[in-house]
């Protein structure tokens, strides 16, 4: 098994995982651009699991010969990620880093190098699977998709995180097992449109109940009436759609954004880890995890702050949901003959009969030692149909405009995309954007 990107804060959640996840590893290999940061998430690793866990500073030594490989890569580190949310909201967008302008300049520096390594992949591990959860994963799984033959399949912890919301605020002790929704978007931009308990229809009644539907989210994010008039549950991302100004608002308010956060939060956070043995380096590292999930989506919903306010006691390893369960999930269902239901980003086949065949989408597929196979979800409803296909059009061009260098393609992607959707603006936007990082987007041309 080989992570793509090992140097990045969440591979001990992840190492945690596999060490509790039952599949039989012979060992995993890290590779990260800050050879450092790998040794350093190793260290960690290896106070959390019992097979070898060992680093390279050569991607092709991580990826020959793999059976996974994990790619969690972030082009630009968490720096460019603070630096795009704070320009966004100087040109008076919300500053989100999957989504809007965030995830523009994300994808138009992610996509080489994303498609560089799938084409190792192909070449040294042909038989390999590659898991992608770089963002903004439904487009950079296209772009691999489209642009190389290796086996992949992009996951996200959105929709099972909801899942798990829904079937708590029902009553269930195990919504895992309990809970069956009917789901279908782009990744980011999902809508469960029916839910079943045990069996049993009970759409209409978490329908009903509007402080239900208040704490499907981590935050205060959506009005009931919303929901309930567009008769579709939202994944949280599509808060930056429906209340953009509100997202805004509340950032100008809290005078930050979730990158620039992030940012104090990791420095902070790899200062302390570089002076404590292993064993105090997990207990830091567990604080961080606590502190960081607490404080999601409250700047944008509520000009909270991670910094301010009681973090509960928790163990993050311990979640129901989160970045190192899909994994997992996948990983297993990948080896078993069992099929398994998990919702992943996949090439659409007919899935939603809105979107072309070789369109990545988020939807339930059937996952066995056989591959991946998209469950059928018909035709979108109307009210959402627009904004899929808008954004699935900025997806395709984005993903064009990276492939060849074209400045100009980039722009027309901001023109397609609903959050932006102004040509003055996207121009202003690209010019801002490439100036600020003329190492990974300066090839825009």
């Amino acid at each position: 098994m080989t992570l793509i990107g090992g140097g990045g804060v969440r591979t001990p959640l992840l190492i945690y995982g596999l060490a509790q996840s039952g599949l039989t590893i012979a060992g995993l290999r890290l590779y990260d651009v800050d050879p450092a940061r790998a040794r350093l998430m190793a260290s960690l690793g290896r106070e959390l699991a019992r097979f070898p866990i060992n680093t390279t500073e050569r991607l092709e030594t991580a990826i020959e010969g793999a059976d996974f490989v994990l790619s969690s890569i972030r082009v630009g580190g968490i720096a460019a990620r603070a630096r795009d949310e704070r320009l966004a909201v100087e040109h008076g967008l919300a500053g989100q880093e999957t989504t809007g302008v965030g995830g523009w300049a994300m994808a138009l520096r992610t996509v080489p190098v994303a498609v560089a390594h799938a084409r190792m992949v192909e070449r040294l591990a042909p038989q390999a699977w590659l898991i992608n959860f770089t963002n903004p994963a439904g487009l950079i799984t296209q772009a691999i998709h489209l642009h190389t033959a290796a086996r992949t399949v992009g996951i996200c912890d959105t929709p099972a995180e909801l899942f798990h919301r829904i079937g708590e605020v029902l009553g269930s002790a195990d919504p895992s097992r309990d809970v069956e929704c009917d789901y279908a978007g782009l990744n980011h931009l999902g809508w469960v449109r029916r839910v079943r308990l045990r069996g049993e229809d009970a759409t209409d009644r978490l329908f009903t109940d509007q402080a239900a539907l208040r704490s499907l989210y981590p935050a205060n994010l959506f009005d009931p009436a919303l929901i309930q008039t567009l008769g579709l549950i939202p994944s949280e991302y599509l808060f930056f759609c429906y209340s953009q100004r509100k997202a805004l608002a509340n950032q100008q308010r809290a005078g930050t954004t979730r990158g620039t956060e992030i940012e104090r939060m990791n420095t902070e956070l790899f200062a302390l880890l570089g002076e404590q043995s292993p064993q105090d380096a997990i207990a830091t590292y567990r604080r961080y995890l606590a502190q960081r999930n607490a404080s999601y989506m409250k700047i944008e919903a509520e000009a909270g702050s991670a910094f301010g306010g009681q973090v509960e006691e928790m163990d993050p390893f311990a979640t129901a949901t989160g970045y190192h369960r899909i994994a997992i999930e996948v990983m297993h269902a990948l080896t078993c003959a069992e099929p398994r239901r998990v919702v992943v980003n996949v090439p659409n086949r007919g899935a939603i009969e809105d979107l072309a065949d070789d369109d990545v989408v988020e939807v339930p597929c059937s996952i066995d030692r056989n591959g991946v196979r998209p469950l059928p979800a018909g035709r979108l409803p109307e009210s959402v149909r627009g904004l899929v296909e808008s954004v699935k059009a900025y997806e395709r061009t984005a993903i064009r405009a990276a492939m060849e260098g074209s400045a100009a393609l980039s722009q027309l992607a901001m023109l397609e995309y609903p959050m932006i959707g102004d040509w003055e603006l996207a121009a202003q936007l690209r010019e801002a954007l490439v100036r600020s990082d003329p190492e990974f987007l300066g090839y825009l041309t």
